[in-house]
């Protein structure tokens, strides 16, 4: 045996996890932390803000569907990452939180960089701790891992001091934690199972409704199979966005806000009923349905709706359940007319995408993107219009290709998300699609991506606004008091060509996916400014978008 330090303890206990990054911005607090992450071949990606580092942990999280990890110093540092953090607790990311503090000896006496944070903390957090002993270091972390991973996935934090990060303890008095994940997965009542298949079956006009949960527990091929079993309707939102094929004849896209209003029974799974549902109000889904929901944590279900049949246990095994006892039936008059409401939908939405004006329209930009996409690119999605937009033209098949803030609704992520998943997927393309308000946080990331030779590309419609809050401003105020939502048309390709990168400007609609295919193949970091129309979108309303 022999003496091994705080900070490498903690590393051998991320190592076990499979943690191969972790991210942070440079501070001493920590410092032990990296000494130990270099010892067990943990690479430390230092990134130009702790907010990036947050966000990039949180797509680390999701994309290798277990946790990811950022580390940062004491006070501001820990401050700085609030954001990130809130933003992987509304997206149910188990994202780890190690921050530094002052020594022990010095606490509550006004040493550097020092605050409350344990308590700061908390609320958007699953766990929030302080370690108090060197030797407890592992146990912690395995607390924390259980806590993030147990039901609904989410974040954790670990306060350790910089004394016990950088003390050397006896390996014999460390007890080093094998088993402290959730065994197993949770099955729901047999009998609530069964009443929900029947209630589908029986049903006039059925809705299957899958979320975040399809992506976490690997369950896109069960619910495609109800779907297909029960003839039902398919949509998604969340990080099921990209588990499933548009142009299979069950999947639906256009026609959700029609088919809830007129439901007689709904499935839920892993889908609150939050602003992007309407709340569940009658003024968006039928108060007349039966609805049924499965979620791993049943404190969920029931808020803002009834559930008359609610489901508790993971999304894979409970839609196995519900599958054993389904029979087969047929809603193709059902689907039928959803699917006349989707293609009209999308011959009105493709007029808009081949429009050729300059400055182009955010659909024609979108259409530019969806033309140059390959099935397997990592798309990242970060900003207000563009990417509501981009979303709605955009299809992707694969799980884990389309990746956006999630329901906190926070701008950012762009960067973070994007050198996360070239990390992990070198070998794939990965794009951002980004509008020009967002670039702002979290751009000088694209630094980071270059460190560390992370090819990355980033596309940015370029409309010179906050253009989701400039609109509705203007219409609810006039406009000469639409103030705090100009922007100037800054060449955003110019900025990664000083980083080192490589820039384009792409002003004709009809070069914008030749342009993208060419920034793409280059072997580094590219960005393609795209000037658009700042009026393309008025008279269509603003706000918080859902996706």
């Amino acid at each position: 045996m022999g003496f091994v330090m705080g900070g490498r303890l903690l590393a051998k206990m991320l190592k076990a996890e499979g943690v191969k990054h972790i991210f942070t911005l440079s501070g001493l607090h920590v410092a032990p932390v990296y000494d130990g992450c270099l010892d067990e071949g943990i690479q430390v990606i230092d990134t130009r803000h702790e907010q990036a580092a947050a966000h990039a942990a949180d797509a680390y999280a999701r994309l290798r569907r277990g946790i990811g990890v950022a580390v940062v110093t004491a006070g501001p540092g820990v401050t700085d990452a609030v954001t990130g953090i809130a933003n992987a607790k509304a997206a149910e990311s188990p994202v780890l939180l190690i921050g530094g503090a002052a020594p022990q000896a010095l606490a509550t006496k006004g040493a550097l960089q020092e605050t409350e944070q344990v308590a700061l903390l908390r609320p958007i957090t699953k766990l929030s701790q302080r370690v108090e002993r060197a030797e407890l270091i592992p146990a912690y972390v395995a607390s924390a891992i259980r806590a993030m991973t147990t039901g609904r996935p989410g974040p954790a934090f670990l306060e350790i001091p910089w004394d016990i990060l950088s003390e050397n303890v006896d390996e014999e008095r460390v007890t080093i934690p094998r088993s402290y994940r959730p065994k197993g997965r949770r099955l729901a009542d047999p009998e609530l199972a069964a009443a929900a298949a029947t209630r589908l079956a029986e049903a006039e006009r059925p809705v299957l409704m899958v979320g975040n949960s399809i992506h976490w527990d690997q369950a896109h091929e069960e619910a495609l199979e109800l779907a297909r079993k029960l003839d039902l309707p398919l949509y998604f939102n969340g990080m099921a966005r990209s588990c499933f094929d548009v142009a299979d004849p069950h999947v639906f896209v256009k026609s959700r806000r029609e088919a809830l209003l007129e439901c007689d029974a709904v499935l839920f799974v892993g889908t609150p009923l939050d602003f992007r549902l309407g709340y569940g109000n009658e003024a968006t889904l039928s108060g007349t349905a039966v609805v049924a929901a499965i979620d791993t944590d049943g404190s969920e279900l029931g808020r803002n709706r009834d559930i008359q049949i609610p489901l508790i246990g993971d999304a894979k095994s409970v839609l196995t359940q519900v599958l054993h006892h389904a029979r087969p039936a047929k809603h193709g008059g059902w689907r039928d007319r959803l699917r006349a409401i989707e293609v009209s939908s999308l011959e009105k939405q493709r007029a808009r995408e081949l429009q050729h004006g300059m400055p182009m329209s955010h659909f024609a930009f979108a259409r530019g993107v969806a033309d140059a996409l390959e099935d397997d690119t990592i798309i990242v999605a970060d900003g207000g219009n563009i990417v509501s937009v981009t979303a709605k033209v955009v299809d992707r098949k694969l799980p884990g290709t389309w990746l956006d803030p999630g329901p906190f609704g926070c701008l950012g992520v762009g960067a973070p998300f994007a050198l996360a998943a070239k990390l992990l997927y070198p070998e794939r393309k990965v794009l951002v699609v980004q509008g020009d308000g967002s670039f702002g946080l979290n751009g000088f990331d694209y630094d980071t991506c270059l460190r560390f030779n992370c090819p990355v590309t980033v596309v940015v419609g370029n409309d010179a606004a906050w253009g989701q809050i400039w609109l509705p401003q203007k219409a609810l105020y006039g406009h000469d008091r639409a103030v705090g939502t100009l922007l100037s048309p800054t060449r955003y390709d110019k900025i990664v060509e000083a980083m080192g990168g490589v820039g384009y400007h792409v002003e004709d609609p009809q070069a914008l996916a030749g342009t993208i295919k060419k920034a793409m193949a280059m072997e580094t970091v590219t960005c393609v400014n795209v000037p658009i129309d700042p009026l393309a979108l008025e008279g269509a309303g603003g706000g918080a978008y859902a996706i």
